[in-house]
């Protein structure tokens, strides 16, 4: 028999109340962005959006829910102006003082960071920077027109550990210049800047984008859906093996989205699908080209063991098993019975 662990790492259980601000702050468009359609979110007031999410709060305190914590997303935070800066973090002030959140979150681009910047995010109570890095690698950065190179976006994550901040890292496997091995090695370099957790976002071709014209005239192809899963599921066992939580992975689904794909790997059981294909992985690891007659699996795994309708049973069926020769057990074990 072998055995080997198998939990991905947890996520917190602090539920996360997003305030969206597309393209608030950004220097320029990126050639995939879209930030509208992807957050389901069309223009809005500053200060709606605002008032929006403190309702959202009061709600959820008036529920008898547990405090969640607050993220702006969508924009570049540290780049907005000043005065919207200080809304937000009022706002997160107040719902700190009042209790209707935990902590609060933001994300920003590499460039837009600098010790003073986040140690005032951190004195306001902010518990976790996110840097949309995309790629370290720099043919990638400048195909997809993000102005830094892979330096800048090592920096900017050193600077977010020196601050004593947690660091997100988000990828984005697919874009222009970033193949399955330049993935593989960005996914490696995060880790190696001291990630507290990572998202994965498949580039998709969204209408309306300058990636869409290049889709077009032929200039980009999209990685398929078979490439994407065993990279993204290689790249969720290096974190798991750092016990580093992968905390996304593809868009959320959003009504807004729909028509507005295409082309690119999307699907709305995406995570399933790498999860999946990410244990199958490391039993081949460990079984090392043998065959099985039996395999005891975590419980938690049963939802996604054999793959999105059945997908993976071939695959399972080539080691040797099958429905009789697999049960789900209590603890986080894999065993084998070679």
């Amino acid at each position: 028999m072998k055995k080997f662990y198998w939990s991905a790492p947890r996520r917190s259980v602090c539920p996360i109340i997003p305030i969206f601000l597309p393209f608030r702050g950004c220097p320029a468009r990126c050639v995939y962005c879209a930030q509208h359609t992807q957050t389901g979110q069309g223009p809005m007031p500053f200060q709606d959006i605002l008032d929006k999410a403190g309702t959202v709060l009061r709600a959820r305190a008036l529920a008898g829910l547990p405090p969640p914590e607050l993220a702006f997303y969508g924009g570049t935070f540290t780049s907005m102006p000043e005065k919207e800066q200080r809304q937000c973090l009022d706002l997160a002030d107040s719902a700190l003082q009042r209790g209707l959140i935990c902590s609060f979150r933001c994300s920003t681009r590499p460039d837009s960071v600098d010790i003073p910047a986040l140690t005032r995010l951190r004195d306001a109570g902010c518990s976790t920077v996110e840097l949309g890095v995309q790629s370290f690698t720099d043919a990638a950065l400048t195909a997809a027109r993000r102005g830094y190179d892979g330096a800048a976006a090592a920096a900017a994550c050193n600077l977010v550990k020196q601050a004593g901040l947690n660091l997100g890292v988000q990828l984005l496997p697919g874009m222009p210049g970033v193949s399955p091995e330049v993935f593989i090695c960005d996914v490696s370099a995060a880790l190696r800047m001291g990630a507290d957790m990572l998202r994965f976002y498949p580039c998709l071709v969204l209408a309306g984008t300058e990636l869409a014209r290049e889709w077009r005239a032929g200039g980009y192809r999209p990685w398929d859906m078979e490439v994407c899963l065993a990279s993204l599921a290689q790249g969720c066992l290096m974190a798991m093996a750092h016990k580093t939580p992968v905390i996304r992975m593809g868009l959320a689904p959003e009504a807004a989205l729909d028509g507005e794909v295409l082309a690119g790997p999307v699907h709305p059981a995406l995570g399933e699908r790498v999860m999946a294909r990410a244990l199958l992985m490391a039993v081949l690891q460990e079984a090392d080209g043998g065959r099985l007659f039996a395999l005891d699996a975590p419980l938690r795994c049963q939802g996604y063991f054999w793959g999105h309708r059945g997908e993976l049973r071939a695959a399972w069926a080539a080691l040797g098993l099958g429905s009789d020769e697999v049960r789900f057990v209590e603890g986080e074990e894999v065993r084998l019975y070679l």
